[in-house]
């Protein structure tokens, strides 16, 4: 059977298309997946101050 070169190239253009929207709705939910993890995976710290202490740190027997 033989097709017309222009709905050949129709077939293949459309094709193309379906493509490239298939890669970047994958490309739009990896980055919406992975923005979620660290989002989740970030833990909350509590500020501890801005300056280390500078007295050597002992260890104090148990009573």
């Amino acid at each position: 059977m033989l097709m017309h070169p222009e709905l050949m190239l129709n077939l293949v253009n459309d094709r193309h298309r379906e493509m490239i929207a298939e890669a970047d709705r994958s490309r739009l939910l990896s980055a919406a997946r992975l923005a979620r993890r660290t989002r989740r995976a970030r833990p909350v710290k509590e500020p501890t101050g801005s300056l280390a202490s500078c007295e050597p740190s002992a260890a104090v027997p148990a009573r």
